[in-house]
């Protein structure tokens, strides 16, 4: 069986994780070397989903003011327009005597 380290579509990565330059359609010497690039690609997925919760984590205190304000702004809006919608006096006696 061939090594990773000892073919030509191997190398290293900047952040020291394999990469694998084959492609499955058409360069794969070995039929081990299909699990490995599906192990490399699951890989990838791994730390792409993990950079994108870092990144909601960063987001996250951002977010929470957000929504504190659209509520109080919100809330303000209803207040204020109030005025148009309390008809509980009127309700009860729509004719006053």
């Amino acid at each position: 069986m061939l090594q990773c380290k000892d073919c030509e579509f191997f190398r290293w990565g900047s952040d020291g994780a394999p990469e694998l330059t084959c492609t499955p359609f058409v360069n794969i010497k070995e039929p081990e070397c299909l699990l490995k690039w599906q192990l490399v690609q699951l890989n990838t997925v791994a730390r792409s989903h993990q950079a994108t919760l870092d990144m909601y984590k960063r987001l996250a205190p951002l977010q929470e003011k957000m929504f504190k304000h659209m509520e109080r702004e919100i809330g303000e809006a209803e207040e204020s327009d109030g005025w148009k919608y309390d008809n509980d006096d009127e309700e009860d006696n729509p004719f006053p005597v």
